[in-house]
């Protein structure tokens, strides 16, 4: 069966051509879809005898709502669904004054491993579909009678880890007839699959580019991120460089402060250097608890004196303010809990 949402509306179109029909049914098709409709008979300006041939040959995802925890601190919302499978993912809606963010998930677990990352923890499942990552954002926005106006690929999974259908995804979202969702509100997350970043730079897709750097030695770094025993810190800033030449985009660096691990002067000094002379950003992450670690958040004082050393190489730096700290926002935990 044909997952009608995860496709392109030219790919609709010779859907509907192959079924007998004309082709501008499918204008009217991918319109239906993304006013969240969830059977065809739904679609009230096609006939019957059409909606019977397309049941036959496509099916529309769902998913649904297995938990929903909202934060008393600052209304963040945390999502676990199940999908047609049984699988679970989650998805969160952060809510901020330029509008409201949805952090979702790309894959029903993760195989990359970080020892810091409670999404790894009962491995990886399967890739999500287009249509299961669309429906994530469709289905927050559903419930919580809002609109979404930027999109996070930063929960459950490595989004370059399922590179064809996170592209696909990217540009569903951004079509002006479906979720019309601008490139540049849109934010993809990586642990730093260089090839597949160096990939991406020719997209040809204005969106932001966050790799997940979490330190600047490599013997640091590959105590925490098996992918940096395949490519080195090198190797990932030279891929980086090459995407701001490429796009001219620049980059967000995210670092989980660790105590004890990477949140050391000389780690900062170490960092400042490598990233000297960059189009980026350094979004510094006090890291959340995880069930089964022994991990620790950076002392303040910690995060403080790590900031202003890399400040004293020009480098743009900010602290991840915390939402949803009530309800275990950062992804992976919501999951674990649930998963035999």
């Amino acid at each position: 069966m044909i997952d009608i949402l995860s496709l392109y509306p030219n790919e609709i179109e010779e859907l509907v051509e192959s079924l007998g029909e004309k082709k501008y049914r499918a204008s009217q098709i991918f319109s239906w879809l993304y006013k969240g409709v969830t059977d065809f008979s739904q679609m009230t300006n096609l006939s019957k005898t059409f909606i019977a041939k397309l049941k036959e040959k496509a099916v529309i995802k769902q998913i649904t709502v297995e938990k929903k925890l909202v934060s008393s601190i600052d209304g963040t919302v945390k999502y676990l669904f199940t999908l047609d499978d049984g699988e679970k993912i989650e998805s969160v809606l952060m809510r901020y004054k330029h509008g409201n963010t949805i952090c979702i998930s790309t894959q029903a677990g993760c195989r990359m491993g970080c020892s810091f990352c409670a999404s790894t923890m009962n491995g990886w499942r399967r890739n999500l579909t287009p249509s299961e990552m669309l429906l994530q954002i469709m289905k927050t926005e559903a419930d919580a009678g809002e609109k979404i106006s930027n999109i996070v690929l930063m929960g459950i999974g490595e989004p370059l880890d399922n590179y064809d259908n996170v592209i696909r995804f990217i540009r569903l979202a951004n079509h002006k007839d479906g979720l019309n969702i601008g490139m540049r509100h849109i934010s993809l997350s990586t642990c730093g699959l260089v090839d597949k970043i160096n990939r991406l730079a020719e997209e040809d897709i204005p969106l932001t580019l966050s790799v997940s750097l979490h330190a600047a030695d490599n013997e640091v770094r590959r105590s925490m991120m098996p992918v940096a025993n395949k490519w080195t810190v090198e190797e990932l800033i030279d891929a980086c460089k090459r995407y701001i030449e490429k796009t001219g985009r620049r980059i967000s660096f995210e670092y989980a402060m660790i105590q004890g691990v990477n949140d050391s002067v000389r780690d900062a000094e170490k960092l400042g250097k490598l990233l000297s002379g960059m189009l980026c950003h350094v979004n510094l992450i006090p890291i959340n608890p995880v069930g089964g670690k022994n991990y620790k958040k950076s002392e303040k004082n910690s995060i403080g004196v790590f900031t202003r050393t890399l400040e004293k190489y020009k480098i743009n730096v900010t602290v991840r303010r915390k939402l949803g700290s009530d309800i275990d926002a950062s992804c992976g935990q919501l999951r674990a809990s649930h998963s035999s």
